[in-house]
């Protein structure tokens, strides 16, 4: 289970704050869970992990297998809540290079995430690679009508339709959307794609216990059934509402602490590259939930010790605006030792004998008190080891400390309002049907700034 550490952060807050928050948090446990708060028609993730389909999860198991039998490569069509946590996963439980493996060590199929962007020269260099190889899809997306994976799925099923014929495709391609509705609904029924159901009651960010991440991480063949394992005993865990006895309310609540302080940003360190696609999970999960009204903590993240050499200047001495949640394990899945040299040739004596483990845990306590000391307050979340078990304690954790925080700060945590501006510009810019009026009105826009660009250029 995860260890929360939050003894370098007391120091910034007292007695008197901590009852209050204690309070706010109470508060926000009885809106989560008589579901009387914002967004309550979202929470069917707080139960998932003991009331998920068991059928469809023997099937996601089903196809899983298929593709490990039949392809080379799968293509992970989705973007933001639909690829980041099946990317966070695969990044953790497998190896670091696990598509550069020789497919004799890896058995499993190489996989690679498209539709999360727009970018012509991203998908042309990973169409370069799939000539030779059996190929199947996972399509992800709630109406499948979202840009960036809807223009990536037409142009790869058109690829994999010229290549295997219509009838073959098809038996290539899963879609997870919808139970009945939307766009990429009616096609998987029209074309026969086995499908698979993204629930009603889960939004995005929160859905990477559901068929949206499990079918990729299955594919790898990390044990899904051990990860929902560790959900489930997260979700025991943390249903106690007394703040001192639960260690993901109190992450929430200190959080919160220190935002009233002034601490606006939260930087999501971690010292094992292997978190670098966690972190970008996490970023969306809290950036999107906390960031309305004005309101939220901006999540930032960083990679220590590599960026230290870049920012930690900043972090050391510049504004104090930020605070720090450490990613920390206990036991790393391997370790690499220091060689004695009996002419220390290279002045490193002093390390002979020691794994490289022990140099970054000595690196990770050296530069917490350091930061400690420039006015850092720091959390550290700590897991025992990185397994399917605790990556699928770790996910609960951090999606119910989002809710709960995000109903201390005074916000729907469920929703995203903004991303919607965005999506109706872009779609007005391209031509879709309907948004004639908005396109007239930004286009006038967008001639105007060119106008303004264009008397400031020339003086």
């Amino acid at each position: 289970m995860v260890r929360f550490d939050s003894s370098n952060a007391v120091a910034f807050f007292n007695d008197g704050e901590w009852d209050r928050i204690a309070l706010a948090v109470g508060h926000a446990h009885e809106l989560l869970h008589a579901r009387t708060g914002p967004g309550s028609d979202y929470l069917g993730w707080l139960d998932w992990p003991i009331r998920y389909d068991p059928g469809e999860f023997t099937r996601i198991q089903q196809a899983a297998a298929r593709i490990q039998a039949n392809s080379d490569v799968l293509l992970v069509i989705g973007i933001g809540g639909s690829c980041l946590g099946a990317k966070a996963a695969l990044d953790l439980v497998n190896h670091s290079f696990y598509n550069l493996l020789p497919k004799s060590r890896r058995q499993t199929p190489e996989i690679y995430f498209v539709g999360n962007n727009l970018s012509p020269v991203y998908l042309s260099h990973l169409m370069d690679i799939l000539d030779e190889k059996s190929v199947s899809i996972n399509v992800i997306s709630k109406s499948g009508t979202t840009a960036e994976p809807a223009v990536a799925f037409r142009l790869l099923r058109d690829w994999l339709e010229a290549k295997l014929g219509p009838d073959a495709a098809r038996k290539r391609i899963y879609a997870t959307t919808d139970r009945s509705r939307g766009t990429l609904r009616k096609l998987a029924q029209e074309q026969g794609y086995e499908s698979f159901v993204i629930p009603d009651t889960i939004g995005g960010r929160y859905s990477v216990l559901t068929a949206v991440g499990l079918l990729p991480i299955a594919v790898s063949g990390a044990d899904i059934t051990a990860m929902m394992q560790g959900a489930a005993d997260a979700r025991a865990a943390y249903l106690n509402p007394r703040l001192q006895d639960n260690a993901c309310y109190q992450y929430a609540a200190i959080r919160n602490l220190l935002y009233r302080q002034g601490k606006s940003v939260e930087l999501l360190v971690s010292y094992e590259p292997q978190f670098r696609s966690f972190a970008e999970w996490w970023k969306q999960l809290f950036g999107e939930s906390e960031g309305k009204g004005g309101k939220g903590i901006f999540p930032a993240t960083a990679e220590f010790t590599t960026d230290l050499h870049s920012m930690g200047q900043y972090i050391q001495e510049g504004p104090r605006m930020m605070f720090e949640t450490v990613m920390a394990v206990q036991k790393p899945a391997l370790d690499v030792w220091v060689r004695e040299d009996s002419g220390d040739s290279d002045d490193l004596h002093f390390l002979s004998g020691k794994g490289m483990d022990f140099i970054n845990k000595k690196a990770c306590e050296g530069t917490l008190l350091a930061h400690v000391d420039g006015g850092v307050p720091n959390l550290v979340v700590e897991l025992p080891e990185i397994n399917a078990y605790h990556l699928g304690s770790l996910f609960y954790f951090f999606q119910k400390a989002c809710a709960i925080s995000g109903y201390v700060l005074g916000v729907n945590p469920f929703d995203q309002p903004g991303v919607e501006a965005y999506k109706s510009n872009m779609l007005a810019l391209l031509g879709k049907p309907g948004f004639e009026q908005q396109k007239a009105e930004l286009e006038v826009r967008l001639r105007g700034k060119q106008d303004v660009s264009d008397c400031w250029r020339d003086g």
